[in-house]
């Protein structure tokens, strides 16, 4: 591998801001997808609520933390898939785009 010593800075600077707003996007996409997750998430349990509890079986109080869990993992898996509901998507492009500001 050769490597141009004539380079000029500004475009190895160039490059560099690049990579880092590379790292930002993927960091942006990432927190997008966790909203996304907990909002399903609790969309989920609030349906939950809705269930009469007058089954066949018996609650308990680890039944209760498994279906926790298992709501929360099955909102994970929802929101990591291909498109998940969008939500993350529409969060992402209203960043992306400065659409939302502090």
């Amino acid at each position: 591998m050769n490597v141009d010593l004539n380079i000029d800075p500004t475009i190895l600077h160039k490059q560099m801001e690049s990579i880092d707003a590379d790292k930002d996007d993927e960091a942006l996409r990432q927190v997008c997808k966790e909203f996304e997750s907990i909002f399903l998430s609790m969309m989920f349990k609030e349906m939950k609520k809705t269930i009469p509890e007058d089954g066949l079986i018996e609650k308990s109080t680890g039944r209760e933390i498994f279906e926790d869990m298992h709501i929360d993992e099955l909102s994970k898996e929802i929101a990591n898939g291909d498109d998940g509901l969008g939500i993350a998507e529409m969060l992402y492009q209203q960043f992306k785009n400065g659409y939302i500001s502090w």
